[in-house]
């Protein structure tokens, strides 16, 4: 990062949080289990399933970790506090005619 001269604006440490998500994420697959094998095939479906599952595991038992850094050429473009986010999620579902997310996310 320091070769390439990008600041680091934020960090953000995903743990447990990342393993509710894992979780809705496979009951969402599971949910749509019949349509996804019509798709694919019943292998891909115990695959999918089984690395979901491992997966949210890993990061309940094993300490596991989601580091989502943000870089920036520029230190004054990115504002000093994550509100933004909100502001402009909420912009982006007005300007698709949604007023809010179909899904909901882990912790909702």
């Amino acid at each position: 990062m320091e070769r390439s001269s990008l600041l680091v604006t934020d960090i953000e440490i995903l743990r447990l949080h990342y393993a509710e998500t894992l979780k809705a994420w496979r009951e969402r697959f599971l949910a749509h289990r019949e349509e996804v094998e019509r798709i694919y095939d019943r292998r891909f479906v115990r695959m999918w399933e089984l690395y979901l599952a491992a997966s949210e595991m890993s990061f309940r038992e094993q300490d596991m970790m989601v580091f989502q850094i943000q870089l920036t050429k520029r230190q004054g473009v990115v504002p000093t506090t994550r509100d933004y986010i909100a502001r402009e999620k909420q912009r982006l579902f007005v300007a698709e005619g949604k007023r809010q997310s179909p899904l909901r996310l882990a912790g909702e």
